[in-house]
């Protein structure tokens, strides 16, 4: 059964959110979230296409609300003119920005915009990206989100949804940080010292997760392995509170009807479902030599091998993030979909290209860190390994580090 997203009235003072990154998921679930009329305005700090959208708002082309034309609040083309704005604060600042650690610190950039009252949340692929944003703002709510949308911009300020709507909030405390002082395989009767499985196929299924979580509960949302102090659990409270007005705001004034508030344990462990697709296909369409998700499914020893890391994640998640025996991914069958379903599924997916490759292929930076190195050592501070998934980092990363040693020496 659906869970029930509660309906808020208006605020009665304004609330502005202001989002960092006008990429396409970023204009997207902006569009969705402004409603100057019941008093929540959203605006956008913007770097390629700010003209654009100075000049002309944002317009959508969506499978789900027809077209039409999102005039933002405001239009920023930096942080620090959005953090002198005539605002009393920014109430949320959503980051839709890559996460590129080994690059900046994407918490430092924000830091400006943050104050007493503001809360972070977090629109970003891979794991452990909470983690900067924690440490530097050890008091802030901080809303970790999982979105599944696809859309693209196909133009300055022109943005296409083709799929999907399906985004999960949930607080974040600590679930995710590096801290080994207690591996969790200790708690795991049954847990190896590596989670490597027999890949298994099978013929049916849907690339995505399609069920809703239980209405979930706060006070039992951290995973068993890490204990909450009052402090972690009044933040976590606070977080989820501001994740579930943010919510409520997505489906009744926003009609996305499949925005759904997960605890933060559920919440990491849907991080980690998508993990599942993104650590697999992202590496391996750069290391088989720039293939497609379709043609990679259909080549006999990359299946393997993708069922391989797909698997591997799978029987660490639980693991990792100190769950129950049954309580992982199968606990839920219908919300999250096995290995052999998704690349069944893939098979469909002719002509499209993994994010990673398309980075790679444009001589961009890749996302390697949070969707390949931070989980394999995130695993190893838990007591986990995950040697195929570690494979695949040092092998990518050293292919970036050459490229990017050739190109300082004028060899590319």
């Amino acid at each position: 059964m659906p869970e029930t997203i509660k309906q808020y009235p208006d605020p009665d003072k304004p609330v502005h959110i202001v989002f960092v990154g006008a990429g396409a998921v970023g204009c997207f679930y902006a569009s969705r979230l402004h409603h100057p009329s019941k008093n929540i305005h959203v605006s956008l700090i913007a770097r390629s296409n700010y003209k654009a959208l100075l000049d002309n708002g944002v317009k959508l082309q969506t499978h789900s609300f027809g077209d039409y034309t999102f005039t933002p609040h405001a239009v920023f083309p930096n942080v620090a003119a959005a953090a002198s704005a005539p605002v009393q604060q920014w109430d949320y600042v959503v980051v839709t920005t890559k996460a590129l650690p080994d690059r900046g610190d994407d918490s430092a950039l924000i830091a400006p915009l943050i104050g007493p009252n503001s809360c972070i949340v977090l629109i970003q692929n891979g794991v452990g990206v909470e983690a900067p944003y924690r440490t530097r703002f050890p008091s802030t709510p901080i809303i970790s989100a999982v979105t599944v949308v696809s859309a693209e911009q196909i133009s300055q300020g022109v943005i296409r949804q083709n799929r999907w709507t399906r985004i999960h909030l949930g607080p974040y405390s600590n679930s995710a940080s590096f801290d080994s002082s207690t591996p969790i395989t200790k708690d795991r009767d049954e847990a190896p010292p590596s989670a490597t499985t027999t890949p298994k196929v099978e013929s049916t299924g849907d690339l995505t997760p399609t069920g809703s979580p239980p209405s979930p509960s706060p006070s039992s949302s951290a995973p068993s392995h890490h204990k909450l102090t009052d402090s972690d659990l009044a933040l976590q409270q606070r977080g989820y509170d501001l994740a579930a007005r943010l919510t409520s705001y997505l489906v009744h004034l926003g009609s996305v009807r499949d925005a759904h508030l997960s605890s933060e344990s559920h919440l990491q462990l849907i991080r980690w479902h998508k993990l599942c697709i993104n650590a697999a296909f992202n590496p391996c369409s750069v290391l088989s030599g720039g293939i497609g998700n379709a043609d990679m499914v259909r080549d006999p020893e990359l299946r393997l091998f993708l069922s391989a890391i797909m698997y591997e994640i799978w029987d660490a998640a639980p693991l990792i993030l100190g769950l129950p025996k049954g309580e992982g991914f199968e606990k839920d069958p219908k919300g999250f979909a096995t290995p052999e379903k998704i690349l069944k599924s893939t098979e469909r997916n002719v002509g499209s290209k993994p994010s990673m490759l398309l980075d790679w292929e444009a001589g961009r930076p890749l996302e390697l860190e949070v969707i390949v190195g931070n989980p394999v050592r995130i695993a190893r501070g838990r007591g986990v390994e995950m040697p195929r998934l570690q494979g695949v980092y040092a092998l990518l990363r050293s292919m970036q580090s050459v490229r990017e040693r050739r190109k300082r020496e004028g060899k590319l």
